[in-house]
């Protein structure tokens, strides 16, 4: 049943291809005031759909169909103009849950970050995946996590790229250079660690799998020494969805797309 005015309630429908990557069922479950899986054959008021190619038309047709809001999983560079238009235009909230641009601790790291932008001398980032994991798909991971800290990147360039992983560079809005790490693996833990180094100190940010809540940590160093941040143990998945809802509550816009349209014209450029 769809949530009725003021219960701030709303039922759920998840694709099959969705359900897994997305941790559907366990981030619905760890919200039940909020969420519920539908139990009819009606339209969800929320549609979850996984980010393969063809999920920018497969989200306008679910917007068409009345879903109040849709949640894509892990996307792929797509263009999201006619997307955007067709959610403006129904009022629906889209949200992006990305593989490590949606960890919780990323708006601390974000402000960590760019606090020091103005003095970076470089940005190193290294991305680990599961051995058979698509060395594009993750470089568009990493690129939507190191972007969504420091803001666009510049003479973005692939050095190198084969199965198991990839090389490329950049340069940050100081002219600092940037190197972006990928390695397709099965004997490291996948994760993304991304350092940015300034004259006297710097930011360092691991983000962890978003399948369970482990933390992230962020550890902030300067003259005074080493600051780690406060961690939450909340997966990423989870913290979509609680995003998701509060722009459901308040009937307003995510920015995903717009801050999506940006990363997906580079990777789509460079690979």
């Amino acid at each position: 049943m769809s949530a009725a005015v003021g219960t701030s309630h709303y039922t759920v429908r998840a694709t099959p291809e969705a359900r897994e990557p997305g941790a559907v069922a366990l981030a619905v479950a760890s919200l039940p005031e909020s969420f519920s899986p539908a139990t009819s054959e009606g339209q969800a008021d929320v549609v979850v759909i996984a980010g393969r190619p063809g999920w920018a038309t497969e989200t306008a047709e679910a917007i068409t169909a009345g879903a109040r809001g849709v949640v894509v999983i892990n996307p792929v560079a797509e263009d999201t103009g006619s997307l955007q238009a067709v959610a403006r235009h129904q009022g629906a909230a889209v949200v992006l849950d990305q593989r490590w641009a949606s960890n919780p601790a990323i708006p601390a790291a974000e402000d960590a970050v760019r606090s020091m932008l103005g003095r970076a001398a470089m940005l190193d980032s290294v991305a680990i995946a599961p051995a058979g994991t698509d060395a594009g798909e993750l470089l568009a991971d990493q690129f939507a996590a190191v972007v969504r800290l420091t803001g666009p990147l510049g003479s973005l360039r692939l050095l190198t790229r084969g199965p198991h992983g990839y090389t490329s560079t950049a340069i940050l809005a100081n002219g600092a250079p940037v190197a972006l790490h990928g390695i397709v693996t099965s004997a490291r833990p996948a994760g993304v660690n991304i350092s940015l180094l300034t004259d006297d100190g710097g930011v360092s940010v691991a983000l962890p799998e978003p399948v369970a809540a482990w933390p992230a940590m962020v550890t902030v160093t300067g003259p005074q020494g080493d600051l780690l941040l406060p961690t939450i143990y909340e997966s990423a998945h989870r913290a979509t969805w609680r995003r998701l809802k509060e722009h459901l509550d308040a009937g307003t816009t995510p920015s995903d797309l717009h801050g999506f349209a940006m990363v997906s014209e580079s990777i789509t450029a460079l690979i």
